[in-house]
This record gives C-alpha cells, structure tokens and sequence, in this order.
C-alpha cells in the first residue's frame, strides 16, 4: 500500500477547513451539519472523520488560525522600529486577514465579519471553544501590547497610560468595526483608518486652528 506524502495530508485537511469556513460564513454553526461540509468539499465521511472528529473541533481550528493570522501580523508589525502608526497598522492587518487565509475561504469581509459573530455568540454555550477564543485573544493582546510599547519607546505615545489598555481599546475597535460589517453590509477599510486617523488628530493644530483663529 503506498504511503501518503504529509504533504497531500496537509492539502486534504486545508481542503476540509476551506469547505467548513464556506459553510460557517453562509449558513452559521448551527445551521450547518457535518453532511453539509462532507457535500461541500466532496469527501466520504471517513475521509473527513480521519482529521476532525466533529463541526466542534472543525469550528476550533478555524478560529485558532483567524487569531493566528491577526497575531502574526501583529508581531511583525512590532518589530519595525518604530511601528507603522495605528491608522496605518490597522489597515494593513484587516487587508492581511481579509486577504489570506480564512479571508478567502469564508467568502470575503463580510464573510469572515459573519463568521466571527457566530464564534464570539458560540462562546457563550461552548466552554472548550472560550477556551481557544481566550488563549488567542491572550496572544493577540500581547502583541498589541509590543506595538504600543514601541510607540511609547519612540516617544510617539503617552507612557504614562498602560500599553494594555490602549491595546484592548485598539483590538474593540477592529471588533466593532467587524460587528458592523456583520450587521450592516460591507464597508471599506479605509472608512476605519479613516476614522482612526481623525481621532488620531485631535489636538494637532490643524485639528484647533479654528479655534484659535
């Protein structure tokens, strides 16, 4: 019997996630079955059952690698020194998910935006998926955490505010920004740079010119 290479092991589980993550973002979690995915990437249930024992573990590892691709691209980010400022940064991170991976697989921003509700309202129920959702959210932070150091390293940012918490405010405005993708239909990312850009400005003087004109 001839032995399978790891790499057509590899290329059949991506093809499996790629399948599951197009069901999710179309139809929901709970709304999809394991027939629905076994239709969708035209495999037998034992060829599926061989990687994932279920939708729970399916859902699992496609949630680790979204918070893989939004952390990875975060640590990039903090080592160029000083960091791209955070309009640019989070711009550039939005593109990258959205772009690549599970972006691609779940059908595109409003895909991926649709997909994340569902994850974040299955953690209410699901203690092991929390789980996941924790320890990702816990390596996300961390790296937010490295870029707002490095901004107060360079002096481009208050040190007297802990990095944490302008890294929680940062990782709720890229979450809000999804929740309305979800709710309201696709919106550009540069509607949230643009946004971040502007809070960014206030007390420039080009922001209180008039006032003092």
């Amino acid at each position: 019997m001839a032995r399978v290479s790891q790499e057509h092991l590899d290329a059949r589980r991506r093809q499996i996630l790629d399948g599951a993550a197009h069901c999710f973002a179309r139809n929901g979690f709970h709304a999809t079955s394991m027939q629905d995915v076994l239709r969708e990437v035209d495999l037998s249930a034992g060829a599926v059952y061989r990687y994932f024992s279920g939708k729970e573990e399916l859902i699992g590892a496609i949630v680790t690698e979204v918070l893989d691709e939004i952390r990875d691209a975060f640590e990039a980010a903090a080592l160029r020194q000083p960091p791209e400022s955070p309009d640019i940064l989070v711009e550039q991170v939005m593109r990258r998910v959205l772009a690549t991976g599970v972006g691609v697989r779940a059908g595109g921003p409003v895909g991926v935006a649709r997909l994340l509700i569902q994850v974040w309202t299955e953690t209410l129920r699901n203690e092991e998926l929390a789980a996941v959702l924790r320890g990702g959210y816990a390596k996300v932070s961390g790296a937010w955490t490295k870029v707002v150091e490095a901004y107060q390293e360079a002096g481009l940012m208050r040190a007297d505010i802990p990095a944490g918490d302008v890294a929680r405010t940062m990782i709720a405005t890229c979450q809000g920004f999804a929740a309305q993708q979800a709710l309201f239909g696709e919106v550009p990312i540069d509607v949230l740079q643009n946004g971040v850009r502007a809070l960014m400005s206030m007390g420039a003087p080009s922001a209180v010119g008039s006032e003092i004109s």
